[in-house]
């Protein structure tokens, strides 16, 4: 953990657990909602071919995992902690421009 804890620069082993809870939780919850949201938009699990479906599901899986690691890290006083890991996230796949657009609307400034 204490490596952990320097390469994340966290301070407390409380707020170490906190954020180990806020990535267990937004891993399984989107999981949890990939599902229903492919039957919203008229893709049942019935589709076929099944393996399509599968894969529309991990496909779907990544932006509702990214807005709920933001959104449940917030709801446990965590979002700076998840604002700048999912910043960093983006910038490595290279739509670090999604990030930019987001620190340029709610600049305090």
């Amino acid at each position: 953990m204490k490596k952990l804890k320097q390469r994340w620069n966290v301070k407390s082993n409380f707020q170490l657990i906190l954020i180990l809870i806020v990535f267990a939780i937004t891993g399984y919850s989107s999981l949890l909602l990939a599902k229903p949201f492919l039957t919203f938009i008229g893709i049942p699990e019935t589709f076929e071919p099944h393996w399509l479906y599968r894969v529309l599901r991990i496909v779907l899986i990544f932006p509702i995992y990214q807005v709920l690691l933001v959104t449940i890290g917030f709801l446990f006083g965590q979002f700076e902690f998840f604002w700048a890991f999912e910043k960093k996230m983006l910038k490595r796949m290279k739509l670090g421009f999604i990030a930019d657009f987001f620190d340029k609307k709610f600049d305090k400034k």
